[in-house]
């Protein structure tokens, strides 16, 4: 494929590899969970349906990913470690956090309504994650045995709470006041003196969290024709719950996690939080630079072959992908600008942006994982007459440009590989759609020049290129314009108040004159 003079903005990409022999822990967090539990009304201090679907979004995590051993839950977290060999995408953590969050997000809204037949998901739900860099198993002891003491800290705080504001006639301000000095055995006595419950009876489920993993099961692959059953070992997942996690009794009793992250030597006593805090792989965004996230479908060519897409474009495709960023704009309002093609999608920042602190898992991670969620929710207004057939996943990156210019010069370099890409396939589906086979279309193409392949394209087929329609050329623009709404007093003045609204448009942005027509993107 040709290069284009643009091509040296790909030198601001820094790589965020994890260093082996660091283990790998990808710990997932709902973001803003209080508020989207509160809107679907889930039941306080757990519901155990809501805990049901996070179990099923982690069980398909492990079933994705073969390197991801042993993962952890309660609340609206999940913490997933990857087997300490792992190679997955090269251990980059932007790669490894953002596709994990993305199919965690794109199961909880396609399992919805197996878990909630009567409720109705009034906005995609959203996470956020980052990487855990565990120097050594015993730091991984350590953050596990962190994790669940979190777990029953605030499990008993939350039982409390919810008891005396629901059945104790309180008010969350009486309630929270109450409970501010209050010790593990005062808020044990107070459950069962006042309330009659034994705190220690309470459902494990939401006293101990959920550890899933896979184990050798045996297994019914098939029948044998007098009925008989032909059985398998296979690995398969399956959710366990333990008082201690982290304690030799339960780790050291299951081979795999012995075998994939090795075995505890002593029982963890003390918990230090500020410790285990420090493995934390967290960088932040350069201050004063454009930070540009991007996003991009996850073996795309096989989902679009499986969900029957139109070559060498799908309309309805390219259209929900432009919904989805939208969505992002109307979510996240330091995104000035974005622009997709195909299966990407580039957001742009405010150059003075402090969303989550300019912290790059945090900003990656929660914008794919929104735009994973609006992907499956939007799909059947889009394709009314087609299944998901399974759940889309997306990974990102963040990367800082320093300067306007360099920033453009990273956009027109996208702009021009949708041309570079929508030209190649827009001749190789035409050669293939007369007949001939992949491989001998890639050899008619290889090494013609752009005027050649608009020759073939009017010459063989009757296609003027420069007629196609503007999106599959030269991709979606997605920004905010100002305007201006005049609402009429009752004196019959007039009155005007400036408003924006957020636009998708397929224009040149390579030429000066879209920007100077739209001087407030940049401004």
């Amino acid at each position: 494929m040709a290069n284009s003079k643009y091509e040296y903005v790909k030198s601001f990409e820094v790589e965020d590899e994890v260093m082996p022999p660091n283990l790998i822990v990808v710990r997932i967090d709902g973001r803003d969970f209080r508020r989207f539990s509160q809107v679907h009304e889930f039941e306080k201090p757990n519901d155990k349906k809501a805990l049901d679907l996070m179990n099923q979004c982690a069980m398909a995590v492990i079933e994705e990913y073969p390197d991801v051993v042993f993962s952890y839950g309660y609340s609206d977290e999940y913490s997933f470690v990857l087997k300490k060999t792992s190679k997955f995408y090269q251990r980059r953590s932007s790669k490894i956090s953002s596709v994990m969050v993305s199919i965690f997000s794109s199961v909880y809204v396609t399992k919805w309504k197996e878990f909630f037949p009567c409720k109705e998901l009034r906005y995609p739900p959203s996470f956020r994650s980052r990487i855990v860099c565990c120097a050594s198993i015993e730091v991984l002891q350590a953050y596990l045995a962190w994790r669940q003491k979190d777990c029953h800290v605030q499990n008993q705080y939350n039982t409390c709470f919810w008891e005396l504001v629901t059945k104790g006639g309180k008010t969350e301000m009486e309630a929270q006041e109450i409970l501010k000095d209050a010790k593990e055995q005062d808020r044990n006595e107070l459950l069962f003196q006042q309330f009659g419950i034994n705190y220690n009876e309470c459902l494990a489920l939401f006293r101990q969290g959920t550890c899933i993993f896979k184990m050798q099961v045996e297994d019914v692959v098939k029948y044998n024709k007098d009925g008989t059953p032909v059985k398998r070992l296979r690995r398969k997942a399956s959710d366990f719950r333990s008082e201690n996690i982290a304690g030799r009794s339960f780790w050291n009793e299951h081979a795999s996690l012995l075998k994939e992250l090795g075995g505890f030597s002593e029982d963890c006593v003390k918990i230090n939080p500020d410790y285990i805090r420090s493995f934390l792989f967290e960088s932040k965004l350069m201050p004063s630079t454009w930070i540009v996230i991007r996003i991009d479908g996850c073996h795309f060519h096989r989902f679009s072959d499986v969900h029957e897409f139109n070559k060498p474009n799908d309309k309805q495709a390219l259209d929900l992908m432009n919904l989805c960023a939208v969505a992002v704009l109307e979510e996240f309002q330091d995104i000035i600008f974005s622009y997709g093609v195909s299966d990407e999608y580039s957001f742009v920042l405010k150059k003075n942006s402090q969303l989550y602190q300019r912290r790059a898992s945090e900003i990656v991670s929660a914008i794919v994982s929104f735009f994973s969620s609006m992907y499956v929710m939007k799909w059947k207004d889009v394709f009314p007459m087609k299944e998901l057939k399974y759940p889309p996943s997306f990974d990102g990156r963040a990367v800082c440009y320093p300067s306007a210019e360099i920033l453009r010069d990273y956009l027109a370099w996208r702009q021009v590989d949708c041309h570079i890409n929508n030209q190649y396939n827009t001749c190789f589906w035409s050669l293939v759609k007369s007949g001939k086979c992949k491989s001998e279309a890639q050899s008619c193409l290889k090494g013609t020049q752009a005027r050649e392949k608009n020759e073939l394209l009017l010459k063989e087929f009757g296609i003027d290129y420069n007629t196609l329609p503007l999106m599959f050329r030269q991709g979606s623009s997605v920004f905010r314009v100002k305007t201006e709404k005049t609402s009429i007093l009752e004196n019959s003045t007039s009155v005007g108040k400036a408003q924006t609204k957020i636009v998708t448009e397929y224009c040149n942005t390579i030429e000066q004159s879209f920007w100077e027509a739209n001087p407030s993107i940049l401004d």
